[in-house]
């Protein structure tokens, strides 16, 4: 069976969320469900709920991986809850368990998980014309590292077609530089062999 692609969504919590983040939000969560991906977010208010919500009425899948111990803390829309009780640790949960995420306006708690998929070159895309504290880094790097843009994108249709993109071009190359692993693997044992092969020809004379 093929894994389902887990996309994250992050953006403000109920403290500075507006209607415009909560629609753009919600469409962005229907756009994830009819994609067949599994939406994860972090799994409260805001932006996280109404990404949920979008989901969970166009019938997709949706987790939310809170930072408290008590599942009772999630959002009514998330279908599987991982209270995980790390407090703001669980940011690099999140990024760890997204394919790729989507960005809708955020503070510091948003930037800190960003920083996270930043650090493990996760992809990201960003709605573009919402304030943020990710607005100065939208359609650029984080630092010098440059270690994965973070594309910016106008609707929730193309936020979601692009980390979509994303996503299949990180894939192939993961899968890319397995096989080169594999091949030089392969290259150092066949040379070994030979080294061998010669060194015990080179005894028995």
């Amino acid at each position: 069976m093929t894994k389902k692609r887990q996309i994250l969504v992050i953006g403000n919590n109920t403290n500075g969320c507006t209607p415009k983040h909560e629609k753009i939000a919600y469409d962005v969560g229907v756009e994830v469900a009819k994609s067949d991906s599994v939406l994860i977010t972090g799994g409260l208010g805001g932006v996280m709920a109404a990404a949920s919500h979008g989901a969970h009425d166009a019938n997709g899948l949706t987790v939310g991986i809170i930072p408290q111990d008590d599942p009772r803390m999630a959002n009514e829309f998330c279908d599987i809850v991982v209270p995980t009780g790390m407090g703001l640790s669980r940011d690099f949960l999140n990024a760890l368990t997204a394919d790729g995420v989507i960005i809708v306006g955020g503070g510091s708690g948003t930037l800190s998980e960003v920083c996270a998929a930043y650090m493990y070159k996760k992809p990201m895309v960003a709605i573009r014309n919402i304030k943020s504290s990710i607005e100065p880094y939208i359609d650029g790097f984080l630092d010098h590292r440059e270690n994965i843009k973070i594309i910016g994108v106008d609707t929730p249709q193309d936020a979601v077609k692009k980390i979509l993109e994303l996503i299949t071009t990180s894939q192939i190359d993961i899968e890319s530089t397995d096989d080169e692993i594999l091949d030089d693997f392969n290259r150092i044992k066949s040379g070994e062999a030979s080294r061998m092969a010669q060194k015990s020809s080179d005894e028995s004379k």
